[in-house]
């Protein structure tokens, strides 16, 4: 973009023009008084039906709709024709130019071009004023119904009535824009096991800030307590449609006003003697620095204090602690918080194997609860984590249940060839082979007919694969009875469930309360503990929200 920009000035009646004026229709609604007549000047449905060439030199008339102005923003304003059939609009790159009024008429002179594909002007010689009334009626649309109109309005002022929720917000720290969409939050396609509708688009909707800059400060649409939660909604969004960056996206001209999006309380503790079992996935709690978690001292006790957060309030019984260090000091640092730190007392069960991998699973308990009878991991080379398989009894020894903490193979790190992503994330041959391990290495390892309940991070959603093996072989979700609806990640705009506690029928009888705790995958990343805005409390400790439910073992 060209950004030099003369002095302003009233247009002259000698400045000579490279397009004509073409004949002009009464306009639909007078909405302020026209410019004068003594040259000629083109509307924007004139310019946009018949454009010059770049850098063609043209008078623009319109109606200001939205501005723009500022430093720190588009450096412009859009104007509008001012037919109500047939809207048409287009951005004037008018940086240092002095102020415009929404609803203001004016007469624009300056060069026809495109920036990132999108006709504007720019090196404006001149603007003039006529006069300004009421802008122009937004054109009201709705998703998904008219989400292959879009094209049709852009550079127009719209506004959409219905209501929209924010399903993504990793580009807000960015850039300042959330992904919007109709019709709730966005499932990822292996939660629902729709695999064609991969992205939504039909119902997606970018909220932008009225600018393209980077690293916006401060932060747009926060709450006042600095958050943005997946889920939150805004109804009545109004300002101005356009297209860049390969998305739709709507810069406001109204203030949105934002409803839901609340945080939730913890948890109530488990009653009646249930047995309380959480797993966690903890990302990354790495005792030694400079690794895959806190980069230094003041990052470590950030990210301490927010898994400490979010793991007391759960008043848990049992712990499978996801993504921890391959180190014994990590188990044991974990351990010693937990006591230091709340009510009640905990001890680690030591991982036979844990592997080479630099992250593990563990397993945490009350021994004032529980009493450890035995612990075996499963070696096989399926596993990049071998699973951890612990039985546990009543304090007395009277044997209860199994728990075993795993971590199948991630859907990152996709290889060149193979298992590759088929629609279901890179490496799901490996995690559905995890999985064919998993069930079978559960029966070699099962005494006296105890339930075993698998808890942990799969990878995979709840209509993938690996999922459906274990099923196919008598484990069911023992917190969710809709999984299509259950969520413990959020991945770029797609809500899905990643985590679980599964386990055979007869035990999903004793369950009573279950849930996720959604302290993370709704919050910005950046408010977690290495985040350029860290907040104290429990939100954002991990990308993943733990997952409980409360076992009778009476």
């Amino acid at each position: 973009m060209d950004r030099h920009v003369t002095s302003r000035r009233p247009l002259s009646a000698a400045t000579p023009l490279l397009v004509a004026l073409a004949l002009a229709a009464p306009p639909a609604l007078a909405l302020a008084p026209a410019c004068p007549s003594d040259r000629a000047s083109l509307t924007t449905d004139e310019l946009l039906a018949e454009p010059p060439a770049d850098d063609a030199s043209v008078v623009l008339e319109g109606i200001v709709t939205g501005v723009f102005m500022g430093d720190d923003q588009l450096g412009g304003f859009y104007l509008q024709n001012d037919e109500s059939d047939r809207p048409t609009g287009l951005f004037v790159y008018a940086p240092r130019q002095e102020p415009v009024t929404p609803g203001d008429r004016l007469r624009v002179q300056g060069r026809f071009g495109h920036h990132h594909g999108r006709p504007q002007l720019a090196r404006i010689d001149g603007i003039e004023t006529c006069g300004n009334g009421r802008l122009p009626e937004p054109v009201t649309l709705e998703l998904p119904r008219d989400a292959e109109r879009l094209s049709d309005f852009e550079d127009v002022r719209v506004r959409f009535d219905q209501t929209l929720t924010v399903s993504g917000h990793h580009e807000l720290e960015r850039y300042g824009n959330l992904k919007l969409s109709a019709g709730g939050r966005l499932w990822h396609p292996g939660q629902t096991g729709a695999f064609d509708d991969h992205d939504h688009a039909e119902r997606r909707i970018v909220l932008d800030d009225g600018s393209y800059r980077a690293r916006p400060d401060p932060i747009p649409y926060l709450d006042d307590q600095g958050t943005r939660r997946v889920g939150s909604q805004v109804t009545g969004l109004t300002g101005i449609l356009t297209h860049a960056f390969d998305a739709h996206r709507l810069h406001p001209t109204e203030t949105p006003e934002w409803e839901g999006g609340t945080r939730p309380e913890a948890p109530n503790p488990a009653t009646g003697g249930a047995l309380r079992i959480v797993t966690a996935n903890m990302e990354n709690d790495f005792v030694t620095l400079g690794e895959r978690g806190a980069a230094n001292r003041a990052e470590r006790q950030r990210q301490e204090a927010k898994l400490n957060a979010a793991l007391l309030p759960l008043n848990a019984d049992l712990i499978a602690a996801i993504e921890l260090e391959n180190r014994p000091v990590a188990r044991e640092r974990l351990i010693e918080r937990l006591n230091q730190h709340g009510d009640l007392t905990y001890e680690a069960v030591r991982h036979p194997a844990p592997g080479t991998d630099a992250i593990k699973v563990g397993i945490t308990y009350r021994p004032d609860r529980l009493k450890l009878l035995e612990v075996v991991a499963d070696e096989d080379r399926v596993h990049h984590r071998p699973p951890l398989l612990a039985w546990f009894g009543t304090p007395e020894g009277e044997p209860l249940f199994g728990v075993v903490a795993v971590h199948f193979k991630a859907k990152s790190g996709c290889p060149s060839s193979g298992d590759v992503d088929h629609g279901q994330g890179c490496w799901n041959e490996r995690r559905t082979a995890q999985a064919e391990r998993l069930a079978q290495w559960i029966e070699q390892e099962r005494r006296d007919g105890l339930p075993v309940i698998i808890a942990g991070d799969l990878n995979a959603y709840a209509a993938e694969d690996p999922l459906r093996v274990l099923r196919e072989a008598g484990k069911r979700d023992l917190v969710h009875t809709e999984p299509d609806r259950a969520y413990s990640y959020v991945f770029r705009g797609q809500s899905g469930q990643l985590d679980y506690l599964l386990g055979p029928g007869g035990i999903a009888e004793h369950v009573g309360d279950a849930g996720s705790w959604a302290i993370n995958a709704d919050e910005p990343a950046f408010l977690g503990f290495d985040g350029s805005q860290p907040v104290d409390g429990p939100w954002r400790a991990s990308d993943h929200d733990p997952v409980w439910l409360d076992l009778r073992v009476d």
